[in-house]
Formats: C-alpha cells, structure tokens, sequence
C-alpha cells in the first residue's frame, strides 16, 4: 500500500472507533434522561438538566488533563522518555486534588448549588441526591479521562472504544434495574452513571499496567508548572465538554425568565440530543488527535496534511446528516422523552430542535478545527476558538437574541455564536498557512 492509503486506513480505524467510543458516553446521558422521563417526569427532566452544568465541568476538567497529558506523552515519548514517562501518574495525581473540590461540595452543600443554578424548592428535592452521588464520584470520572485518552494514543483504540461502550452498557443496565426495581429514584440514576466509568479504568487498565504499554506509571510529585503545560494542549477538549455546560447553564437562567420549568424541560430534551451531535464532533477530533500529534511530531507534514483533510470532510459529513436527521425526526425525538404527553413541553422542544441544531453546521467545523490546532501545538489558537464557541460568543448570544426574539431567540443563540466562532476560526487557519497547516 501507498504510504497515502496507509494513513486514509488509520485515519478511519481511529475516527471510527472514536465517534463510537464518543456516541457511548454521551449514549448514558440519554439513558439517564428517559429514565428519568419515566420516573420523574418534566421535574425530572428539569432537575437533571440544572445538574447537568456541573457534570460538564467535571468532565472537562478530566478531558483537559487526560487528553492534555496525551498529546504531550505522543509527541515526547521518542524525544524525551524521562519526561513523557511521569505524565500518566501526574495526570491521576492532579485530578485527584482537584477532585477533592467537587467531593467536599458534594457532601457539604449540593443543594446549594442547585438553588444557585436556578432550582426552586421541589426541583431541589428531587435533583438533591442526584448530585450528590456525581459529586462524590467524580474522581472517577476524571481518572476514566485520563486512562481512556493515554490508551488510545498509545494505538489502543479499539481498547479504548470498548472500555467506554462497556461503561455505557453497564450505565444503561443499571439505570434501569436501581430505577424500578430497586425502586431508588434519581439516586439510583445517579449512582448507576457514577460507577460506570470505574468499568472503563478497569479496561484501560488491561493495557495500561501490560507489558505491551509504553506508559510508564512514574511516581513523581504534582507539579503546577507541569499541569500548566500539559493542560495548554487540553484546552480546546476542556472547553468543548464545558461548552455544553455553560450554555445550558445560561440557557436555563434565560428560559426561567420566559417560560418557566416547562420551557427548562423542553431545552433538556434539545440539550440532551445535542449531547449525542456534539460527541460525533469530539470523536472525530480525539480519534484524528493521536496520528495529527505523531505526524506532526516526525515532521511528516504530506500526511499530517492528509489527515487534516479527511477530519474536515468527516466532519461536514456528519453535519449534514445530523441537522438533516434531527429536522425530519425532531416530533418522534420529543416523544421518547415526554412521557406526559405534555402539548406545550412538545411544541417547545421540537420548535428548538430544528432552530438550534442547524448550528452544528458551524460547529462541526469549530469542533475538529480547534482540535487540530491543539495536536499540532498550536494552543493559543485553539483557545481562542474553543473560549469564542464555549463561553464568550454563545454567552453573548444567549443574553441578548432571546429578549429580542424571545423563545425562538434561545433556539437561535447557538448557530448564531457558532457561526461567529466560525469566522474566527477561518482568521486563524490564514493567519497560521503558511506556517504548518496546509488545508
């Protein structure tokens, strides 16, 4: 085979099993939503989505380190094996400090920050409980980060894609049988997804600790200066996962302003499907991320330049489908998760559906794009593209169209800020052609 075929086949071996591996975690999600549907009802579905911002946070923090961590282990490993050796250890180092945040809050005062996040009095009884459990859990969350991404760029990706389906598996089972038999609530949809990702280290773990690994577990003590450096390379993965957290942070404030726990519901259902888009985008971007790296790293810039076009036609591929999909199917889409048959949540939701995922044309794009850049260490123009999509375009976007526009305002704030994301990012790629990416 041409040295050109060689990388088309690695190319669609790691995407592949990335964007399945992607579709598993966000798949316990959805899980946790229709059961929760079944179970709890809107209240429910509101509940989970004031809980679902400090999710995102965990689990950004976890993809900042763990993929962070990765790259610079994929790039050093030939150059600087006594630096790239301590980077596994120090990664669970790190989240396992931070974690202590998330741990004490859990214990001391979820409810607080549900009133804080917006809750009122019955929706913080019912999602009390729930965070709780995600709290205390979230080293785990973190470490199954950290495992999965040093797994896959140590060319283990298919290890990788099954320790996440076998975690979704095991989520999805377990929600069930801890929600209805067991008869335990949100609780037990909490702790179901709280124990899966301990399957997924487990996994990891079989290649991890092998004799096939070249991932050394280097005792060494947490450094910040290192934790700066590793994270530089993690950012555009952090901002990706807490994007999703900021918005429906912001979005909640706005819609319990203009419609109240209805509305909150309505935008649970289109968040919640967003989940499965955005996780299509992120497997494109971490599965292409190993080979970016390596190439990069060899100076082997005819396939790194290979590699970068395929990651954006994926990715146009994908958005095309995805918005087409969602347009035809947004009523059914709704159906799943209203088990009331509530009229007004239905007409919300499918409303927002077709407005808000025509902006995954933008951000698709967006996505893989800052994930490039950061493989080929180019930080701080993925900051800059990942801070505009997850906080300061969509923010902006989000407090002034829908005082405009109202509930159709909400629906419109996300293509608008990935649009403006968009063109961001296109100065970026000029500015930088000439200098290593060829597109």
């Amino acid at each position: 085979m041409t040295e050109k075929i060689i990388v088309k086949h690695k190319y669609l071996k790691y995407v592949s099993q990335n964007i399945l591996a992607m579709i598993g975690i966000s798949a316990y999600i959805i899980a946790d939503t229709f059961f929760i549907a079944k179970s709890q009802g809107g209240s429910g579905i509101t509940a989970l989505n004031l809980v679902l911002p400090v999710y995102s946070l965990i689990y950004a923090i976890g993809a900042m380190i763990g993929v962070g961590s990765a790259i610079r282990f994929t790039i050093f490993n030939k150059i600087d094996k006594d630096k790239s050796d301590t980077l596994f250890f120090h990664a669970l180092c790190c989240t396992l400090i931070i974690s202590l945040i998330f741990i004490s809050i859990g214990i001391l005062c979820p409810d607080k920050i549900l009133y804080l996040l917006g809750a009122d009095k019955k929706i913080a009884e019912i999602g009390t409980g729930y965070l709780r459990i995600v709290l205390i859990f979230s080293p785990c969350f973190m470490w199954n980060h950290v495992c999965n991404a040093f797994t896959r760029n140590d060319g283990q990706p298919s290890l990788s894609m099954t320790a996440t389906l076998s975690s979704t598996i095991f989520n999805i089972v377990m929600d069930y049988i801890l929600m209805f038999p067991f008869n335990m609530g949100m609780e037990g949809a909490a702790l179901a997804t709280a124990l899966s990702p301990i399957v997924g280290v487990l996994i990891c773990c079989t290649h991890l600790f092998s004799k096939k690994s070249n991932i050394k577990f280097c005792i060494c003590p947490p450094s910040l200066k290192k934790l700066i450096w590793t994270c530089q390379l993690g950012i555009s993965s952090f901002v990706s996962e807490i994007s999703s957290g900021v918005t429906t942070a912001a979005f909640n404030v706005v819609i319990l302003g203009l419609t109240g726990n209805i509305g909150v519901a309505a935008y649970g259902v289109v968040a919640n499907t967003a989940l499965v888009a955005v996780s299509v985008f992120n497997g494109i971007s971490q599965g292409a991320q190993p080979l970016l790296s390596d190439y990069y790293g060899k100076k082997d810039l005819q396939s790194l330049k290979t590699v970068i076009k395929l990651t954006l036609i994926t990715s146009s591929f994908f958005a095309v489908i995805i918005v087409l999909y969602v347009y035809i199917t947004a009523s059914y889409i709704t159906k799943i998760f209203n088990s009331e048959g509530n009229k007004l949540l239905t007409t919300y939701a499918v409303t927002g559906l077709r407005i808000y995922f025509t902006g995954f044309i933008f951000a698709g794009f967006n996505i893989v794009g800052s994930g490039i850049l950061s493989a080929i260490e180019k930080a701080k123009g993925a900051f800059i593209t990942s801070i505009s999509r997850g906080v300061i375009a969509i923010l902006a976007c989000t407090f002034t169209l829908p005082f405009i526009l109202g509930m159709t305002g909400v629906w419109l704030a996300f293509p608008a800020a990935e649009l403006i994301t968009l063109i961001i990012l296109l100065l970026i790629i000029k500015r930088e052609k000439n200098n290593i990416i060829y597109i």
